[in-house]
């Protein structure tokens, strides 16, 4: 046999060569199987949640600590007062990391948080939308509002108890005495909690007014956005970025100024077992007596000046880079 007769019998090269065709035809359809599935509401509303949590928590971080501080400080203690003299004492003593103690657990709470409120959100509406219509009506957003907030709360409540011990632990408050160079972290933190305040029931301390106000206040602020939405929507149903930003800002200021003195009682009882802070809380009704009596009825309000100057921007900033994420992930 010649060694002409035997390359002509060699293998042939196309089907080689065919191969990174076919490779690219598969990566291709996996790259549009994988955009396809982010396109779906429920998991584009997934992402941009948690998108929008991160970024609406990071711009507002310095106010989100001096609100929670306020909130915790009790009569006996005045050493943070006023928004513009706290801001100082808190870069003070700590500079900008006194502004950023606490977010970055913040973010990490706040995106399955987001995440999990504004897909279930779009379950919920899913769930309870009457057959033929594409919109609910106030009374159903409420509800579908409410059950997303809850939601998100019972999933992700270990996570902000621990946020708020760590912009508590090293604040000039009562008698906390916390070396702020060699202050404990997230896993510490949340550890400590664990093993010294009573296991998995200490991770969930605060819950019953926490869900008492996340209640009303998710369901007042998913029915006061979108109703908004539809007065500034144009003749096609589009709304402009700026007319987001504009009912983000209105929708987070109305429910927060509705709902903020179970804020308040969410966060006294996060830090309840925290003796060297001068109070200790027996139930709901005895916090809320104790501080009324005590701080009078704007004691219900405190840091209410701080919330409502990060409220806006926050919730803006979250609407937005929701509505913005989600269009991208949907192609619109």
């Amino acid at each position: 046999m010649s060694l002409s007769s035997t390359a002509k019998k060699g293998p042939a090269i196309a089907p080689q060569s065919a191969m990174p065709s076919t490779v690219e035809k598969q990566s291709t359809s996996a790259i549009l199987t994988f955009k396809d599935y982010l396109a779906r509401p429920t998991v584009a509303s997934f992402v941009a949640g948690g998108v929008a949590g991160a970024v609406s928590r990071t711009v507002v971080s310095p106010f989100e600590r001096m609100k929670i501080i306020m909130q915790v400080q009790g009569p006996g203690s005045t050493n943070y007062s006023g928004v513009w003299g706290t801001l100082r004492r808190m870069w003070k003593e700590e500079g900008w990391r006194g502004y950023m103690r606490g977010n970055g657990i913040n973010c990490v709470r706040i995106v399955p948080y987001s995440a999990v409120q504004y897909s279930s959100y779009t379950i919920y509406k899913e769930l309870i939308m009457e057959p033929g219509r594409t919109e609910l009506d106030t009374s159903r957003r409420l509800s579908a509002g409410a059950m997303a907030g809850i939601t998100s709360v019972v999933a992700t409540y270990p996570l902000d108890i621990v946020r708020t011990r760590l912009s508590v632990q090293t604040a000039s408050i009562g008698n906390l005495h916390v070396d702020r160079k060699h202050a404990p972290g997230m896993w510490s933190t949340g550890l400590l909690l664990y093993k010294t305040e009573g296991g998995i029931i200490a991770l969930y301390r605060g819950i019953l007014p926490t869900i008492m106000g996340v209640a009303p206040y998710v369901g007042l602020n998913f029915a006061v956005y979108e109703s908004m939405r539809e007065l500034l929507a144009d003749e096609r149903g589009n709304v402009t970025a700026l007319g987001k930003l504009f009912s983000g800002a209105v929708s987070g200021a109305v429910a927060q100024t509705l709902t903020y003195p179970f804020d308040v009682l969410r966060r006294r009882f996060q830090v309840n077992t925290m003796k060297d802070l001068g109070y200790q809380y027996s139930s709901v009704w005895d916090a809320v007596v104790s501080i009324t009596k005590k701080e009078g009825p704007f004691g219900m309000y405190r840091g209410l000046s701080a919330n409502l100057l990060k409220v806006a921007p926050s919730m803006a900033s979250s609407w937005l880079s929701f509505e913005i994420i989600k269009d991208l992930l949907q192609g619109k």
